[in-house]
């Protein structure tokens, strides 16, 4: 199960920044972006140190594509 969820967490994040980017008129969206945190912190609770790292990064990587849409 901790794949899943570690797996869900990185889709959340890539459907948040790829549908907010290259060129497509999508404004970006707040729930989105709470749906891809609660799937990040979700998987904090089951998944390797690897993964936390991993999973550190792509909240910098939403947080950071987030700020550059405002």
């Amino acid at each position: 199960m901790k794949r899943n969820l570690f797996e869900n967490a990185r889709e959340a994040v890539n459907r948040f920044t790829q549908n907010r980017g290259e060129g497509r008129q999508a404004p970006a969206n707040q729930e989105d972006m709470q749906a891809a945190k609660q799937a990040i912190q979700s998987a904090y609770s089951q998944c390797s140190q690897q993964e936390k790292q991993q999973l550190q990064q792509l909240e910098q990587e939403l947080e950071s594509h987030h700020n550059n849409l405002r």
